[in-house]
């Protein structure tokens, strides 16, 4: 069923009374002014929970920090472990170099006493032949 022209326009005309009715009877002065309270109790509100977010989002910047400042000193850390590993390197390249240096030294005293043992073998053998 469609609504024709007449009833529209009334409808129109009457339909901010009818609100106004609905709203318990208030005039709309009356209601106008308690909506005006809504809109601002409901913005200090906003507001309050703008300011709870700020305070939050401040938190969270802070421990963002701290966990960076926790991040810096394990750098740290990890560098003097880096800087000892490397100091201990280089003890290792020195004693590596000691036993170098042991091993031509009793290679030196390997091949002298064979050659004293071969040079008293044959002068042994010499002997014998001499005799």
């Amino acid at each position: 069923m469609a609504l024709a022209r007449e009833d529209i326009a009334f409808i129109k005309e009457h339909l901010g009374e009818w609100l106004v009715e609905v709203s318990l009877g208030k005039p709309p002065a009356v209601y106008e002014i308690e909506l005006r309270e809504r809109m601002v109790r409901v913005e200090e509100e906003l507001k309050h929970q703008r300011e709870l977010m700020r305070q939050g989002f401040e938190q969270v910047e802070k421990r963002f920090e701290q966990v960076e400042k926790r991040f810096e000193q394990i750098d740290k850390r990890f560098e003097q472990v880096e800087r000892r590993f490397e100091q201990i390197d280089k003890r290792f390249e020195q004693v590596d170099r000691r036993f170098d240096e042991l091993i031509k030294r009793n290679d030196r005293h390997f091949l002298w006493l064979i050659g004293f043992i071969t040079t008293i073998a044959a002068l042994i053998i010499a002997a014998g032949k001499l005799l």
